[in-house]
C-alpha cells in the first residue's frame, strides 16, 4: 500500500521507519535539511513542499495512495490537509490532533473535515497516564478486547515476593499469561524454569482482575485504589484531561497550576479535584502541602526540564511513584535511568495508534513494547487464519519463535489459552510478538 506521511516530526519519522518494510512510503515535509536526512536514513521517499497544497499531494501520488497520515504539530494544517486529500482521492485519511474540541466536533459527525480517522494526542496520554494508576510497579498498561483484556507491564522490585522466582513458581494466577521479560535490553519468552530476576521488565497478558492480582503480588505493600492520593502537576491539557478521569474513575486528585486564570477555570470544570494556585517547584510549598505522602506525583508541565525537576523534587520529598510526560521522545530512557517511574510519551502514544491502521491482517488494536522492540496485538480469526479450528499447541509450530499466545476472548468471554484450546473463527486472539516476525504473525493468524 502506498502511504502518505504529512510531517516528518517525531510522529511521522517514528511511523515512517515501523512503515518502510512494508509499504511504498512517501514523506512530505517542509523542511529540506529534514527531507534530505529522511531519504538518506530511512527507505522512503521524502518529498520538500506544503501537505495541504494539491500540487504536492499529486506529486506524492495521492490519487494511488491507500492512506494518508497528517502528522505535522498544528491541527489545522493536518485538518486542512485531510480534507484536501478526501476532495482529490479515495485515500483513508488519519489526522493527529491536541485539541479536544476538534474531536467532539469529528465523533458528532463522521467524516467530518474529510477525516476518517482522528488521534487525538492530549486525550490518548491523559488515557495512558490513569491506566497505571492503583497498579503497583505498572511502567505500562493497554486494554483489548473491549477492555475484557489487559497486557501490563511490570518493573520487578527489588526484595519483591516473585524476585528470584521462577516463572512456574510465580505463576499463581487464574488467567494470566507471562508473555515476556525484558532485560538488559533483551527481550526473553519465558518458560517455566526462567528465573524472573530483580529489575526485569515483565509482560503479562491477562483478566484484568488477574493482572490487579499480579501488581499486588510484587508490590504487597502498597495498597492501591481510589482512596490513592494523586497529585497533577500543571493544568495542561494533558492535566485536566488525566484529573477528570481519575474523577470518573472514583478519585479525588489534587491539581496545582500556576496561572491564576487557568486555576480558577480548572477549579470550577473539576468539581472533585483540589485545584492549588502555585509554582510546582517551590519546594517550600510542596512540603506544606505534604506532597511527599502522595502515592502518585504526575507531572504535566509544557517543559520536559520542569516535568523532570518537579518528579525529583516529589521523589525527595517522599513520593511513592511519579510519571513524568515528555515531549521529547529521545529522553525516555534518561528520565528512567534518573529516577523516573515511568515517563511517558505523547509522540510514541500516538504513533502507535496510528500505526495499528497500516497493519496488515487486521489487527484490532495494538501495543508497542521498548519503542518497538515488540508488540501486542489483537487480531480477529478468521477461517483463513492457522489457529481456525484447531488446538493451539497443533497450530503453533506454524508460527514463528518469538511469538506468545496471552488470552482468548470468544463473545464476549475471556478464555485462557492452554495447549489443548481449540480457536475457532471469530475469537479475538491475543498475541505478543517479536518485532521481527510481526507481519508474519499477522499474516498467518
Amino acid at each position: 500500500m502506498r502511504v502518505i506521511i504529512i510531517g516528518a516530526g517525531q510522529v511521522g519519522s517514528s511511523i515512517a521507519a515501523d512503515l518502510e518494510d512494508t509499504h511504498e512510503v512517501i514523506v512530505i515535509e517542509r523542511d529540506p535539511a529534514r527531507v534530505e536526512e529522511l531519504n538518506y536514513s530511512l527507505d522512503v521517499l521524502a518529498i520538500q513542499g506544503d501537505g495541504t497544497a494539491v500540487a504536492t499531494l499529486e506529486e506524492a501520488g495521492v490519487d494511488s495512495a491507500g492512506m494518508v497520515i497528517a502528522s505535522t504539530d498544528n491541527d489545522e494544517t493536518n485538518i486542512v490537509a485531510c480534507s484536501t486529500v478526501k476532495a482529490i482521492s479515495d485515500a483513508f485519511t488519519i489526522a493527529r490532533i491536541k485539541n479536544t474540541e476538534y474531536l467532539r466536533t469529528w465523533e458528532r459527525s463522521e467524516k467530518a473535515f474529510g477525516i476518517d480517522f482522528m488521534v487525538c494526542t492530549n486525550l490518548l496520554t491523559a488515557e495512558s497516564i490513569v491506566r497505571i494508576v492503583g497498579l503497583p510497579a505498572a511502567l505500562d498498561v493497554d486494554p483489548f478486547a473491549g477492555g475484557q483484556v489487559q497486557m501490563a507491564e511490570f518493573e520487578i522490585p527489588d526484595g519483591s515476593p516473585i524476585s528470584n522466582q521462577t516463572v512456574q513458581e510465580a505463576d499463581r494466577f487464574d488467567s494470566l499469561t507471562f508473555a515476556a521479560i525484558l532485560r538488559d535490553g533483551t527481550i526473553e519468552i519465558p518458560r517455566g524454569e526462567t528465573v524472573i530476576r530483580p529489575d526485569d521488565r515483565v509482560v503479562v497478558i491477562g483478566s484484568p482482575n488477574s493482572v490487579q492480582e499480579f501488581a499486588q503480588t510484587i508490590a504487597p505493600d502498597e495498597s492501591p485504589g481510589t482512596a490513592e492520593e494523586v497529585v497533577v502537576v500543571g493544568g495542561s491539557e494533558i492535566g485536566y484531561h488525566v484529573a477528570r478521569l481519575l474523577e470518573e474513575r472514583g478519585f479525588r486528585p489534587r491539581l496545582i497550576e500556576q496561572d491564576h486564570d487557568r486555576a480558577r477555570q480548572l477549579a470550577e470544570e473539576l468539581p472533585n479535584t483540589v485545584v492549588m494556585e502555585s509554582d510546582a517547584t517551590d519546594m517550600a510549598f510542596l512540603e506544606r502541602e505534604h506532597i511527599g505522602d502522595a502515592d502518585m506525583v504526575v507531572a504535566a508541565l509544557d517543559s520536559d526540564e520542569k516535568n523532570l525537576l518537579v518528579t525529583l523534587l516529589a521523589q525527595r520529598l517522599g513520593t511513592e511513584r511519579t510519571v513524568a510526560v515528555i515531549d521529547t521522545t529521545s529522553y525516555l530512557e534518561l528520565f528512567e535511568t534518573v529516577g523516573v517511574d515511568v515517563a511517558i510519551s505523547p509522540r510514541e502514544v500516538v504513533a502507535e495508534e496510528i500505526t495499528r491502521f497500516t497493519r496488515e491482517g487486521g489487527a484490532e488494536n495494538i501495543a508497542l513494547i521498548e519503542s518497538n522492540k515488540a508488540e501486542v496485538l489483537e487480531i480477529e480469526i478468521d477461517d483463513a487464519s492457522v489457529l481456525s479450528g484447531r488446538a493451539i499447541r497443533d497450530a503453533v509450530g506454524e508460527l514463528p519463535t518469538g511469538v506468545v499466545i496471552g488470552a482468548i476472548t470468544r463473545d464476549r468471554e475471556f478464555i485462557v489459552p492452554r495447549g489443548d484450546t481449540v480457536v475457532e473463527s471469530g475469537d479475538h486472539v491475543v498475541v505478543f510478538a517479536d518485532a521481527a516476525v510481526v507481519d508474519e504473525v499477522t499474516a498467518k493468524l
